[in-house]
């Protein structure tokens, strides 16, 4: 009995002592006893400890989204009013250095700073117009590597800057507005243009195949051809079984019916 009653004890000490925490997946966890962190973070799994000593902080170590909202200076001096995602991760093995030199409000401590100094910089290289074309990749991908730079050694990986919505000034968004219109009006100008002078080139090389062509006819018809020709016809004509009237004067015969007479029927010509 009293065996028992000591082992009942000791499973009653050992538990007011021991306690466990589940470190869950995309997370580690850093074993902190008496304010000193441990080198080595803890993975998923379940994890012992004593909670009169220690304690086990978790670091989230997958992909994080920062929603950051602020004006972006531009090199005109424009402030333009941005929403941007800032996408982010923690390196597990740096997480213990993290925690010892920044702390758990690592955001608010170094990313978001970094990010301000970083989006400053950058847009200020590019006109207001530029945040609202093609070049906001760019712009992107400048602020992306430049945060990278300054915070890959501390652990924090920055994967993507995305900037979700730029509200420009009224006034310059009507300009931009005003000079894309224009440019539509320019291209359909152009394009109108360009189809009347295909339309004038064909029309031009048609009327050149007709006038080569009637200048080959007309220089093809000399008097000795329509001399020929007319031959031709009186072999023809009297080739016919019908009785047929030819008046001629040597070069065009003229065909007539005797049963009517005065009627032309046909006259032959070239």
């Amino acid at each position: 009995m009293k065996n028992f009653l000591f082992l009942m004890m000791c499973l009653a000490l050992s538990a007011l002592t021991t306690s466990c925490t589940v470190v869950k997946q995309g997370e580690v966890g850093v074993k902190r006893t008496f304010g000193k962190y441990a080198d080595r973070p803890y993975t998923e799994g379940l994890r012992v400890f004593n909670p009169f000593t220690t304690t086990v902080v978790k670091v989230p170590v997958q992909t994080e989204n920062m929603e950051v909202s602020l004006n972006l200076p531009s090199k005109e001096g424009l402030n333009i009013r941005a929403d941007i995602s800032i996408l982010y991760n923690l390196k597990a093995n740096k997480a213990p250095d993290l925690l010892r030199e920044i702390g758990r409000n690592y955001e608010n401590n170094v990313i978001l700073p970094v990010f301000r100094s970083t989006v400053s910089d950058v847009t200020a290289r590019y006109f207001a117009k530029d945040m609202h074309t093609g070049e906001r990749a760019t712009i992107e991908v400048a602020i992306r590597d430049q945060m990278a730079g300054l915070l890959e050694e501390r652990g924090i990986i920055i994967e993507a800057v995305l900037i979700k919505s730029i509200q420009l000034p009224a006034n310059l968004a009507r300009a931009i507005e005003e000079k894309l219109e224009a440019e539509q009006r320019a291209l359909r100008m152009e394009f109108v243009l360009q189809e009347a002078q295909q339309e004038a080139q064909r029309r031009r090389i048609e009327a050149e195949g007709i006038r080569d062509a009637q200048n080959i006819i007309s220089q093809g018809l000399d008097p000795n051809v329509l001399q020929f020709k007319s031959i031709e016809a009186f072999l023809e004509l009297a080739k016919s079984p019908n009785t047929k009237v030819i008046i001629t004067d040597g070069d065009m015969p003229m065909l007539m019916d005797p049963q009517q007479p005065g009627a032309v029927q046909s006259t032959l010509k070239n």
